[in-house]
């Protein structure tokens, strides 16, 4: 599996992003998974329903299947956050896993930037983050930069710096 992530302030369009480039990845034959890490408490699950209740009432583990899909929760109760390469090993093998978030971790990264924002650039404290896109043309970098709203430069930019799982998490 090749990975790579995809770093940015918020509102920067990191998932209008992936709306966009999940079909074009596609389109060229991959397989294709993504992450998204939360800093907030969140949940998948709706108060009433059965797998909630199993949940409410201890469950360490509810997985919840039908036809068309599967979902598997997981409550860590207490117990510290997994490390992204666990993770990682909890996905079906794919083409390729895009990760949002995750800033500190040693994957390869596209930096999303939107001049609205206000925000500096991410890469120049970031050695993991490999290319830019972003919504104004940019010149100068020491690393490559492509129009956020090109999908299809964005794609290219990804397949060139995704790097295979096993080389980033050498254990």
């Amino acid at each position: 599996m090749l990975v790579i992530g995809l770093a940015g302030w918020s509102g920067a369009g990191k998932t209008t992003l992936l709306e966009k480039l999940i079909p074009e990845l596609t389109r060229r034959g991959l397989s294709v998974s993504t992450m998204k890490h939360a800093h907030h408490n969140f949940d998948v699950d709706k108060p009433g329903k059965d797998s909630f209740v199993h949940r409410q009432a201890g469950a360490r583990e509810v997985l919840i299947a039908s036809a068309n899909r599967f979902a598997l929760m997981h409550e860590l109760r207490g117990a510290p956050e997994p490390a992204l390469n666990d993770l990682i090993g909890k996905l079906s093998p794919v083409d390729l896993v895009i990760i949002e978030g995750y800033k500190t971790a040693p994957h390869p990264k596209i930096e999303i930037w939107r001049a609205a924002n206000g925000k500096d650039f991410i890469h120049p404290k970031d050695q993991t983050i490999r290319a830019i896109a972003a919504d104004e043309k940019l010149t100068g970098l020491p690393i490559p930069a492509v129009d956020l709203n090109d999908a299809k430069a964005v794609a290219d930019l990804i397949l060139t710096e995704a790097r295979p799982l096993a080389e980033i998490f050498r254990t």
